[in-house]
This record gives C-alpha cells, sequence and structure tokens, in this order.
C-alpha cells in the first residue's frame, strides 16, 4: 500500500462530504428523537447558528502553510466559545461539523481529519465546562482539547508530508490553540458566571 498523500484523499472528498452531511442529519434527529431530554427548538436553533459562526470564522482569516497545504484559521476561538457556554453535545457538532463545512469550501482533504479532530476538541472543553462556571475546569478543559488540537493536526501533517510539514503545521495550531484558549475559554467564563441557567439547553 502506498503512502496516503493529497492526491490519494481528493479521490475520497466524495465521501467525506457525505460523512459530515450524515454526521449533521444524525445529530439533529437525535436531538428531535429526544424531546423529553433537550429544550429542541432552542438546542437545534443555537447548534446551527454556532456551527455556521465556526465556519465562518475558520474561513474569515485564513493563512496557508505551503509545507502542509493547511491554513491557519481562528475557528477554534469560537469553538471553544461555543463548548465552555452550551457544552460537550453542542460544542463537538459545532466545532466537527462547522469546521469540516469550512475545509469542504476550501481544503476539501482535510474535512474528514478535521471532523473528528475539532469535534473531539469541542467534546473536550465542553466536557469540563459543565455546570456552572468555573474557572479552573473551563482552563483544563480548554488546554487540553487545545492539546487534542494540536497534537491531531501535526500527526496528520507528519504522515502526510512529513517532517517539514508537521513543523509547518505545529507552530500555526500552538496559535490557534492559545488564541481558543484565551479568547474563547476567556469570554465563554465571562459570559457563563453572568447568563447562568439561561444558556441550559435541557
Amino acid at each position: 500500500m502506498g503512502r496516503m498523500n493529497e492526491a490519494t484523499l481528493e479521490a475520497y472528498v466524495p465521501y467525506f462530504k457525505a460523512i459530515v452531511i450524515g454526521i449533521a442529519i444524525i445529530y439533529f434527529v437525535y436531538i428531535l428523537l429526544n424531546r423529553e431530554k433537550f429544550k429542541v427548538a432552542k438546542t437545534v436553533a443555537i447548534s446551527a447558528v454556532m456551527a455556521a459562526l465556526v465556519t465562518a470564522m475558520t474561513m474569515v482569516i485564513r493563512i496557508p502553510i505551503p509545507a502542509s497545504q493547511g491554513y491557519l484559521n481562528f475557528g477554534d476561538i469560537m469553538i471553544m466559545l461555543t463548548s465552555v457556554l452550551f457544552g460537550p453535545l453542542v460544542g463537538g457538532f459545532a466545532g466537527g461539523v462547522g469546521s469540516a463545512f469550512a475545509d469542504l469550501l476550501g481544503y476539501p482533504s482535510w474535512a474528514l481529519f478535521t471532523l473528528v479532530i475539532k469535534g473531539t476538541e469541542g467534546i473536550i472543553v465542553g466536557y469540563f465546562s459543565k455546570g456552572e462556571a468555573n474557572y479552573g475546569k473551563i482552563l483544563l478543559g480548554t488546554v487540553l482539547g487545545g492539546s487534542v488540537m494540536v497534537i491531531g493536526y501535526v500527526s496528520v501533517a507528519y504522515v502526510l508530508y512529513g517532517p517539514a510539514g508537521a513543523i509547518g503545521e505545529l507552530y500555526n495550531d500552538i496559535v490557534q490553540a492559545v488564541s481558543g484558549i484565551v479568547i474563547g475559554g476567556g469570554l465563554g467564563y465571562i459570559l457563563k458566571k453572568r447568563l447562568g441557567n439561561m444558556l441550559a439547553l435541557f
């Protein structure tokens, strides 16, 4: 079996699109089927809006990384903010699907990796941020989530493009993670402390 590369991934882009769309459909069906657990209208609306904002934030600023064929963006700010405010379910959905849609519109060969990595980031941050605003827990969650994001992308870049690609990816991912921790996590803590139960989805 030959080494995985950009050309190989391009051939699978239609499947990546189908998977991302399928995950989005399954997510909303799950919410609708669990009406007794969720505030359905609020959860659906917030999930859709936050995923769209993640997509927008990811696409507004794109600084290409030639060595890895990827790009620097600030979508992690919105992922961490969403996850702190609304927990692991919405955070994972907005992070994974919102970011993957952004990739499909510009760097489609990375979409499936992004779905998994950014979705996991959102779930981790949201899990540690559940309940009342707690600065220590939110900081821990954002640091862990950011670390998973960095490790995930650097690992993929290494497999696809070798050490040069991994090094180029590392610096930019650290910038993204730190911006997410400081801005997204910090703003999330402030808003959560002020708004409290108004953010509850179930």
